[in-house]
């Protein structure tokens, strides 16, 4: 990986980089809604970073709310969570991709107990890539980072507004230079664990600029989708149902909140028919489950595969619960992944994309 050394050095005398793509592949954790703070649940977290930490990754991609304050409207962050995520999701980590979350911006009225810690947590971020001056300018807390084989695009979907006009050339250039497309946001344009209607906005505007996959966070569950196409108009997701196949087949869309924080249980569980996901969205699941985990990726530039880690961390007795509100009713029938299994890490699924291409050109 000497690009990657590389790039680590120029990110320390300029301000921001555009990375090099020397390296034949690169390997990428990725996690999200980790359990920082009082309201998570503290040894999921802690099974999960020590988890990934065990990868030795060349990158970490954080998808959004890195911590669980308890207070109203707190007056500011912490230390000891800025503390505690440098030594945990900072230094083990050559390269970090960071998307904000809504736990993680200032505090509003609909979300009171969110922390603030934005504009201590994004400093810690690799820098994003420069854009020609000729580019239009993403959005605030959106950007674009190549590494390697793969272009990371950052999307801030809490002041969304359509990326094409200013992502389009860029992707445009990545797929001249034969590189993968993964784009990253918090909340999920397709969820089925507490649904918001999104087929012909957010996830429309996404599929049609082709990316390869996308990563979510906020939902605080595992779920993955089969490729899919454009949503059509009567809401219909054309969808391939395959776990291996090739580029261009569609886009892959993944929730991944399982980082620490607790499970709330999916809409149609809690026999909540506003919130359950309609049946074109369900039939387009290719497996979803309430537990602790993180993925990697290994991106080379003839595949992308990716594998989905179950974390489920040593039994703490009754006075430590992973469950939200555990003394619902609602928790009778309803389990988790981890519910009877021994601690350890296992492989939960794994999905891989081949290139169309016998062998694509490295770039110069």
């Amino acid at each position: 990986m000497r690009s990657i050394f590389l790039l680590i050095f120029v990110a320390c005398i300029l301000p921001t980089v555009v990375f090099g793509h020397e390296a034949e592949s690169i390997k990428v954790v990725v996690v999200g809604d980790t359990g920082i703070g009082e309201r998570a649940f503290r040894p999921g977290f802690e099974a999960v970073q020590k988890a990934m930490r065990k990868e030795k990754a060349d990158a970490i991609l954080h998808l959004g709310d890195f911590v669980y304050q308890p207070e109203k409207f707190p007056e500011k962050c912490p230390d000891r969570y800025i503390k505690e995520i440098k030594e945990t999701l900072v230094r083990p980590y050559p390269i970090r991709i960071f998307v904000a979350g809504d736990n993680d911006l200032p505090p509003k009225m609909w979300k009171p107990k969110a922390s603030g810690c934005w504009d201590r947590i994004a400093p810690m971020a690799t820098s994003f890539d420069w854009l020609p001056h000729k580019t239009l300018p993403p959005e605030k807390r959106e950007g674009v980072m190549s590494l390697e084989t793969a272009l990371f695009v950052v999307l801030n979907v809490y002041e969304w507004n359509n990326p094409t006009s200013w992502l389009k050339p860029v992707i445009k250039e990545a797929r001249r230079k034969g590189h993968w497309v993964i784009f990253a946001l918090h909340e999920p344009a397709l969820t089925t664990a507490w649904y918001k209607e999104k087929r012909q906005t957010v996830l429309k505007e996404i599929n049609q600029l082709g990316p390869d996959l996308v990563l979510a966070g906020n939902q605080h569950s595992y779920e993955r989708f089969f490729p899919m196409g454009i949503p059509l108009e009567n809401g219909t997701l054309p969808v391939v149902k395959k776990s291996k196949y090739k580029k261009g087949a569609g886009v892959t869309h993944i929730v991944s909140g399982g980082g620490g924080a607790l499970f709330k249980p999916f809409a149609d569980q809690q026999n909540h028919p506003k919130r359950s996901a309609p049946s074109a969205v369900s039939n387009a699941l290719a497996k979803r489950a309430l537990t602790f985990h993180y993925l990697t990726l290994e991106i080379s530039h003839n595949a992308l595969k990716a594998k989905t880690y179950r974390v489920c961390p040593p039994a703490t007795g009754d006075k430590q619960n992973p469950r939200w509100h555990a003394d619902d009713p609602m928790w009778k029938d309803i389990s988790l992944e981890c519910d009877g299994k021994d601690a350890g890490v296992t492989v939960f699924d794994q999905f891989e994309i081949r290139s169309t291409a016998n062998g694509v050109k490295k770039s110069q």
